[in-house]
């Protein structure tokens, strides 16, 4: 099954779209409130405003997110612009199936350099380049967030190259076409 949503109006961009406005928007009036969260609590409250359920969580792209795997990686692919289809990873400390091996420092370089690391690159729609502006401090209360989770052991399908059948239902990324 695959869903094919127009670009740029595709929901899914439009969601990070209007949170990055928002994250933008609440850095600056969340600061002082703040200091008075734990690095655990702040990480919760980015993670949420950053929409990262949205693809790390099973189900949420379906439209029915499975709370008890809170981001436990999706079941639901991406085709991007390249062809390739990716899948948002497990985000959990789950040591087989998700971040459980990674240190907050890998979690932090992953989320501001788009790299894993492995020295692999993020998928495209992951934006990175976004996170990559977060005071190191935030990067890192988004770190301490997710390895407070509990283990959630769920290997996601793929990433899938172009000449590759993905085996999940899918989202396609469609280029606009240029005005006539």
């Amino acid at each position: 099954m695959e869903k094919t949503a127009a670009y740029p109006g595709a929901k899914i961009i439009r969601r990070v779209s209007v949170f990055m406005l928002a994250l933008g928007t609440t850095m600056g009036l969340a600061e002082g409130s703040a200091e008075a969260q734990t690095p655990v609590e702040r990480g919760r409250y980015l993670v949420m405003m950053g929409g990262c359920n949205d693809c790390h969580t099973p189900g949420y792209l379906n439209g029915k997110p499975d709370q008890n795997r809170l981001l436990g990686g999706s079941d639901v692919g991406f085709i991007g612009p390249d062809k390739g289809t990716y899948v948002g990873p497990n985000l959990t400390p789950d040591a087989e199936t998700g971040l459980g091996n990674w240190s907050a420092d890998d979690i932090v370089k992953a989320i501001q350099t788009g790299l894993t690391p492995e020295g692999r690159e993020l998928a495209p729609m992951m934006p990175w380049r976004r996170f990559a502006g977060l005071q190191k401090s935030d990067a890192y209360a988004i770190a301490a967030y997710l390895k407070s989770l509990p283990a959630v052991k769920h290997q996601v399908a793929g990433p899938f190259g172009p000449s590759e059948h993905a085996t999940i239902p899918v989202m396609r990324v469609v280029q606009p076409e240029p005005p006539q």
